[in-house]
């Protein structure tokens, strides 16, 4: 089964893992999910942020 990742150097998709572990956040099952993947990060540090103050 194919599996894809978001290489945060490069900001694209790669299927079944082409660079470092150190560059790649995933795996995804699709690429849609993998192309989605740094906005789901932001969406979650921020809110992670946002419950510091709290």
């Amino acid at each position: 089964m194919t599996e894809y990742w978001f290489n945060i150097n490069t900001h694209e998709v790669e299927e079944d893992r082409l660079s470092d572990w150190s560059q790649l956040i995933g795996p995804y099952k699709t690429r849609e999910e993998a192309e989605h993947a740094i906005e789901k990060v932001r969406a979650r540090n921020e809110a992670w942020e946002k419950g510091d103050d709290d």
